[in-house]
């Protein structure tokens, strides 16, 4: 089973969100099953070739409706994943960030989605690999179904599937008909996406054309067949749920481990977190100017600081928390402007205790989930998520609103009633109930200490590897495949 994953994504190369983790580590855990997974997505002009051993492959002449373009493919092997990067002037390879306004974006993707097959004719020619499946990410890459299936005629296509996967179905690439007219790509006459003016829209096309369509998470699978999460397209989510699954992400288990982080103050594992953990504690207080109590707990935030990730709520919750609590605050991350001065303003106003760092740093977020006892999380929506889930493997406990993956891998404490949990979680998205559930983590932190510990290291046993999920996906890509044979 040979399958191509089709992203702007990719980490370590190109991140902004949690689709460049789940491309840049799900290939790696396919492989080690015995699918052949590669990577093709933009050579984004800020990708250093020289330090990830990135050289020229070949090129091509690619021709289109605006002309005859050089496309250039640039490789490399990570974790064991060939991974390749396509420029085109002036297309790809000029710009330096992953994205920019639609005027820009629309073009390149659209673009970088024509030349995806392209370039898989060529690595067979080349390489003698061809995939059986292509899987598309988001929206971006939406068109790469719709295309697949226009090229059906072809004996050489007429057996390769698709998958698309939804990682935030908020962000779709609407009204792009201009840019998909201007490109030359076929009407789309589904009477499905004529329904709401929909046949201009990237994200819609992807869902429709192909073959299975996945969330990062079960529960999000579900929350997207209605119109609150859904954003305009739940009819057609709706349509397509015989071909519908949820299959929650996975992490990078090599990448986020406390027993081997070379940037936290001092490693530990399960068994001896209780020993070693909170060296961490101390130096991420040390680090931010807080003072070194390790009695107080700390509550951590590492986040794009916007709506969706329920900042808004956070402001006020926080501030309450601190006037009424002996507990000390520190956030991690850039966003909104609004967000950005309201965090501002709770570490002018309780600068004791409450740290904001406006930027974001790899090093401080593994410090944060390595040093706080309690990590904040009050999404509005959220598709799945990881850093609920890497703050349960430093044996940082979650505390989360009742959405998307966040429902999915988060326990609710259950207050002594039994021996379960791994976290705590709140539903309505207002400031008060976030209040109050924060209010309930902090004094079960002070008042039930060998709960709190029996709690952490049931956090820290979670498995949350890609092993049970890439096996799903290898279900899907042979079902996929054999749609077509």
């Amino acid at each position: 089973m040979n399958v191509l994953f089709t992203s702007v994504e990719a980490a370590p190369f190109a991140k902004v969100g949690g689709m460049a983790d789940v491309v840049g580590s799900l290939p790696a855990a396919l492989r080690r099953l015995g699918v052949d997974a590669r990577v093709v997505m933009p050579g984004t002009g800020s990708i250093p070739h020289q330090k990830y051993n990135i050289t020229h492959r070949f090129g091509f002449k690619f021709a289109h409706r605006g002309g005859v373009s050089e496309v250039q493919v640039y490789g490399t092997e990570w974790k064991g994943v060939p991974v390749y990067f396509v420029q085109a002037w002036p297309y790809l390879g000029q710009e330096r960030s992953v994205y920019q306004d639609v005027s820009q974006d629309y073009p390149r993707f659209i673009f970088f989605s024509q030349v995806v097959q392209a370039v898989a004719w060529q690595l067979r020619e080349r390489e003698g690999w061809f995939p059986d499946v292509l899987h598309a990410h988001d929206w971006h890459t939406g068109l790469v179904p719709f295309l697949l299936t226009a090229s059906r005629w072809q004996a050489d296509w007429r057996g390769v599937g698709s998958l698309m996967t939804l990682h935030n179905m908020a962000y779709q690439g609407d009204w792009a008909g201009s840019f998909l007219y201007n490109a030359g790509i076929p009407p789309r006459l589904d009477p499905l996406l004529w329904q709401g003016n929909k046949d201009n829209n990237l994200l819609a096309m992807g869902i429709l054309y192909a073959d299975y369509v996945t969330t990062v998470s079960p529960r999000y699978a579900i929350e997207i067949q209605y119109p609150e999460n859904a954003f305009g397209l739940d009819h057609l989510v709706r349509a397509r749920l015989p071909d519908l699954r949820g299959i929650l992400n996975g992490i990078d288990v090599e990448d986020w481990n406390p027993a081997t982080d070379r940037v936290i103050a001092q490693n530990y594992d399960v068994d001896t977190v209780e020993l070693h953990r909170p060296a961490n504690k101390a130096a991420l207080q040390q680090r931010l100017g807080l003072p070194v109590r390790p009695e107080v707990p700390l509550l951590g935030v590492v986040s794009r600081l916007t709506g969706q990730k329920g900042i808004d709520l956070l402001i006020p919750a926080v501030r309450g928390l601190l006037s009424t609590h002996d507990v000390q605050f520190v956030a991690l991350g850039s966003g909104e402007d609004a967000l950005e001065y309201g965090l501002w303003g709770v570490q002018n106003d309780f600068g004791g205790r409450a740290r904001f760092v406006n930027t974001y740093s790899d090093d401080l977020a593994h410090l944060i989930y390595a040093g706080s006892d309690i990590f904040l999380m009050p999404s509005r929506f959220e598709p799945c998520g990881t850093s609920q889930m890497f703050a349960m493997r430093y044996g940082s406990l979650p505390l989360v609103r009742e959405t998307g993956g966040l429902a999915d891998t988060v326990q609710n404490y259950d207050d002594g009633a039994g021996d379960s949990g791994t976290g705590f979680t709140f539903l309505w998205s207002e400031p008060y109930p976030l209040y109050n559930t924060m209010r309930w983590a902090v004094e079960t932190y002070f008042t039930r200490k060998e709960a709190w510990r029996r709690m952490v290291r049931r956090a820290m046993l979670r498995d949350f590897s890609w092993d049970t999920s890439a096996r799903h996906y290898v279900d899907l890509y042979h079902q996929a495949a054999a749609r077509h044979r």
